[in-house]
């Protein structure tokens, strides 16, 4: 059954739609989630083994086309694991502020 996403969680997809779209065409993009994790995890995060997760993924994208569609899809996906992984997602800085901005204008019209 697919997820539901609450209106939140509605926009968070997008967002992350907006992050794989430039990962897939920028895949240079992916150092800033390895740069992300390593200061995550030096700063003593509680969430270890999911950041070595996207640490994994992020790795295996870099190295094959298959790892790249894999992580793609991760980001894409629409389901509850999808949305549990997205919270510790470490790509904070790919998206720009202008890239954001209609995502957040889209979010203020709709609430």
């Amino acid at each position: 059954m697919p997820y539901d996403p609450r209106p939140a969680n509605a926009a968070r997809l997008k967002m992350f739609h907006l992050i794989a779209d430039k990962i897939e065409r920028n895949p240079d993009c992916l150092q800033t989630g390895l740069d992300n994790i390593a200061r995550w995890i030096a700063n003593g995060s509680t969430q270890q083994d999911k950041l070595c997760e996207w640490e994994r993924m992020i790795l295996a994208a870099q190295a094959t086309a298959e790892g790249m569609e894999a992580l793609l899809k991760s980001l894409r996906e629409d389901n509850e694991r999808a949305e549990f992984f997205r919270n510790f997602a470490p790509f904070a800085g790919v998206l720009t502020n202008t890239e954001r901005r209609p995502l957040i204008l889209e979010c203020s019209f709709s609430h």
